[in-house]
């Protein structure tokens, strides 16, 4: 089989196509046949040995995918060969076969395509973790969605108004903020232009916002807590920006609000059945058309270094997925 191998640390444009064997699905575990994987920021990360899982070289990043599973593993009753699934894999998707533990893989609804399904677990998963079990976010609240037209931030957008909220989208460029639009976010920032904290006054009436959902760090955090309304919940969901925020303490004392971890990856491993739960709704929401994957571009297997390429230098909003 062929797959993108990253064999010494650094960019994407160092990853190379290659011939390796077959993969052996051992207990517990099945080989899926990849027919689309998704780009998210951890391969961004992995790749430079700056993630916290650090495979050993040679490997092929790709954390999600979806395909065809052509064997099962000893022990493993709830899926056979031939069904069609989406897996989470932390690396290994970008390539013609992966293996993964088996419950990692979720069986694909009717009607949903393979760059769909590569493109919905990890982008959905983690924004309605975040948003229903660490942000308890209720109807007629008010949501504001940094980072909005990412990945994440297109999914917290739709499960937000799915929720019943109120959503403020705040990005950095026009044409960012119209797929937000076009996602159903009910008010915009650009927070490239305007300033946020003066915009989320004017939007909330001085009251502030009952659900922060972070996925960028730097800058924005500070500007966006100190806008959060009492007994507000503040999600940390990842550092894309590169900057880890120092957070005043006391303005968690002054607002009563709380400021919670959105730790999706360990959620998944420590919560499988939790997890499996989280798909179940979010799938009878995608085939309902209350969600809508936003899919920027697709590339062919040998141009993934391309995927990350523009993912890391945010030439897209939604997903980039790379094709098998």
């Amino acid at each position: 089989m062929k797959a993108l191998l990253c064999k010494q640390w650094g960019q994407p444009e160092e990853l190379v196509l290659e011939d390796v064997e077959n993969l052996k699905a051992g207990k517990g575990q099945v080989v899926i046949e990849v027919k689309a994987a998704s780009v998210n920021f951890p391969d961004t990360l992995i790749i430079q040995n700056l993630y916290q899982f650090k495979p050993e070289l040679p490997f092929a990043p790709g954390g999600e995918c979806a395909g065809v599973i052509c064997e099962v593993g000893e022990g493993v009753e709830h899926l056979k060969v031939g069904d069609k699934v989406l897996a989470l894999t932390i690396f290994g998707s970008f390539a013609e076969q992966v293996v993964t533990d088996a419950r990692m893989a979720v069986p694909l609804p009717d009607g949903v395509s393979f760059p769909e399904a590569a493109s919905f677990a990890m982008t959905y998963g983690t924004s309605y973790h975040a948003l229903v079990d660490r942000g308890q976010l209720k109807s007629g609240e008010t949501l504001l969605v940094l980072g909005a037209a990412g990945g994440v931030g297109l999914a917290a957008i739709e499960i937000g108004k799915q929720l019943g909220a109120k959503v403020i989208a705040a990005a950095s460029s026009a044409d960012k903020l119209a797929v937000c639009a076009e996602h159903g976010a009910d008010e915009l920032i650009n927070y490239a232009e305007e300033d946020l904290r003066a915009r989320l006054k004017d939007i909330t009436g001085g009251k502030g916002v009952d659900v922060i959902y972070d996925p960028v760090g730097g800058d924005y955090t500070e500007a966006a807590l100190r806008s959060c309304a009492w007994r507000g919940r503040f999600l940390v969901v990842g550092f894309a920006a590169g900057g880890i925020p120092k957070i005043p303490a006391n303005l968690t004392l002054l607002k009563g609000c709380s400021v919670n971890g959105v730790f999706w990856g360990d959620f998944v491993a420590r919560e499988p059945d939790n997890f499996k739960a989280d798909m179940r709704q979010l799938f009878s929401w995608l085939q309902q058309g209350h969600l809508r994957p936003h899919i920027a571009a697709q590339y062919p297997l040998e141009e993934g270094g391309k995927a990350i390429r523009a993912l890391m230098n945010r030439q897209v909003s939604g997903k980039v997925v790379v094709t098998v």
